[in-house]
């Protein structure tokens, strides 16, 4: 057996063949039938000429058929490309383009985006349609469920840990970037974190948990509650599950509903959940605070775990959620690039500071002359993960030398984030540097000052960008909304603030909308933010 996710994955069904792989919309999949079903639509895919390093496409929402699609190309060898389900015809034609994708699986409510752009994609040859009740068909589309009954298993081919897995990742700014790492290493540093820090991370070790959790009947269901196309959702949320022998639950609607969600977890008894900061837990905690106003509370004693990564998750409203649910909150600090932190929460471990990390073993803060930072010295640096680093990013050679650099003979992943690094060794996050705001010459970071705005009880959300500024290069603008049912009084949002800022962090206005604009994974949409700004400040 090796670090591939195929063979990880045929490996543990052969262990738990009866258990319980995927849960969706009242069905309940087996691993033999997991496994089955997804070794017959790898055979439809090599039958049309996919072949080992192809890529092929998988465009919808979470879903048992989703979980298979992967499956089946990481058995024909071919390479996963996720699809964000809220783009628009020419950002689909951009990814597909970029991509080389040759054949792509999709819920049938998008056949006529992938119509629309079909023909501008000649490589683009192969097309599998999920049913997702909405009644529409692609012309010349094959059918998921047609496939799997009319081709026989595809017999194992020779997995290699040098096969390529590769996440697309829009950032907070700029185009679609496919970032690729060595199945190897990543099936290996995602596997660890459910082996142990105790135990090396080997598959016999990780087939050893496997065992031990069917023995005790312990495997886990985990929902992911944000999006299967990010890595949050497929990493923390789907991996973790099957990795253990467990199910994935998932919920396949568009628009995400705290109560729908709250009302799953009750009636599928779930351990684990994967969210995105606070663009899902608040929802969620307010979700919670409205049933009990009700005297309806939600049964959430199964749950053991929320995971989150990728947005700041403020230690305020984790202390919200802990008052309904005796859970521990994993608040990891990564990207799609690599991790770098964790912060962990419960009933009885102390509540951190938000936005504040034990770093990894790994995780080093370098200064621009390439010398780390010193731990209480506060001086800022770009964190550098030295974990399992993505080989780079597909066709961009330059922005992958930008990125991943080698220290002291150690190859690094450098995201872009900026920190400090605190006396007791801890990280502390001060946020992306391509959103950084540079005023009257002094750096904001604008992750730092929305946390400062949402911690007043009349925010709901904010967003922090720099317009120009003909005196100081650029002014801090926070476009906020309010809690619900709430008035935001400006002026008294600001001096709180003032509190926590120092005074050129301050925004010099505050702009209400009824909505901050954010992805489907809960990332900020600065370039929104900033047309918005613009638009009302000038």
């Amino acid at each position: 057996m090796i670090w591939h996710f195929a063979d990880i994955f045929e490996t543990i069904a052969s262990i738990v063949p009866d258990q319980t792989a995927l849960i969706n919309a009242g069905t309940r999949r087996s691993w033999r039938a997991f496994e089955d079903r997804a070794a017959r639509l790898a055979n439809a895919l090599v039958s049309t000429g996919i072949r080992p390093d192809a890529k092929v496409a998988i465009y919808g929402h979470n879903s048992s058929a989703f979980l298979e699609a992967q499956f089946a190309v990481f058995k024909a060898r071919a390479v996963p490309i996720n699809v964000n389900y809220r783009y628009v015809e020419h950002e689909l034609r951009y990814l597909f383009d970029n991509a080389d994708v040759e054949a792509v699986f999709f819920d049938a409510k998008y056949a006529s985006r992938l119509s629309a752009i079909r023909d501008a994609l000649p490589g683009l040859k192969h097309f599998i349609q999920i049913d997702d009740g909405s009644g529409v068909a692609l012309p010349g589309a094959d059918d998921f469920e047609a496939l799997i009954a009319s081709h026989d298993r595809l017999p194992r081919l020779d997995y290699n840990e040098d096969d390529i897995y590769m996440i697309y990742t829009g950032g907070t700014t700029g185009l679609p970037k496919g970032v690729m790492y060595r199945q190897g290493e990543l099936v290996s540093g995602l596997a660890a974190s459910r082996i142990g820090p105790d135990m090396p991370s080997t598959p016999q070790n990780l087939v050893a948990m496997v065992r031990r959790l069917k023995s005790t009947q312990m495997s886990p269901i985990v929902l992911p509650a944000c999006p299967l196309m990010h890595a949050t959702g497929m990493w923390i949320g789907a991996f973790t599950a099957h990795f253990s022998g467990g199910a994935v639950a998932t919920i396949g609607d568009e628009k995400f509903d705290p109560h729908a969600i709250w009302a799953f977890v009750t009636q599928e008894r779930v351990n684990m959940m994967a969210i995105v900061g606070d663009a899902f837990a608040k929802p969620l905690l307010a979700a919670l605070r409205e049933a009990d106003a009700r005297g309806a509370r939600y049964d959430l004693s199964s749950l053991a775990v929320i995971g989150s990564s990728g947005v700041m998750f403020s230690a305020e409203v984790k202390q919200g959620l802990l008052d309904y649910a005796d859970v521990e909150i994993r608040d990891s600090m990564g990207s799609t690039e690599g991790s770098m932190g964790v912060s962990v929460m419960s009933r009885t471990l102390p509540p951190g500071e938000t936005a504040q990390f034990v770093r990894n073993v790994t995780t080093k803060v370098f200064n621009d002359r390439d010398e780390e930072v010193a731990p209480g010295s506060d001086e800022i640096g770009l964190i550098a993960n030295g974990g399992f680093v993505p080989i780079g990013y597909y066709k961009d050679p330059e922005k992958s030398a930008k990125t991943f650099r080698t220290i002291g003979g150690v190859r690094y992943s450098f995201p872009g984030d900026f920190a400090r690094v605190a006396a007791d060794g801890t990280l502390v996050l001060l946020g992306r540097g391509s959103v950084c705001i540079n005023t009257g010459g002094e750096k904001v970071f604008p992750e730092e000052v929305e946390e400062a705005l949402k911690a007043h009880d009349s925010i709901w959300d904010a967003l922090v960008v720099g317009i120009p500024d003909e005196r100081f290069g650029e002014r801090v603008v926070g476009v906020i909304s309010a809690q619900p049912g709430r008035t935001i009084d400006e002026a008294a949002v600001i001096d709180f603030a003032r509190a926590r800022l120092a005074g050129y962090k301050l925004p010099r206005h505050l702009l209400t909308v009824e909505t901050v604009e954010r992805a489907a994974n809960g990332k900020a949409d600065y370039q929104w933010a900033r047309q918005t700004a613009i638009e009302r400040c000038t």
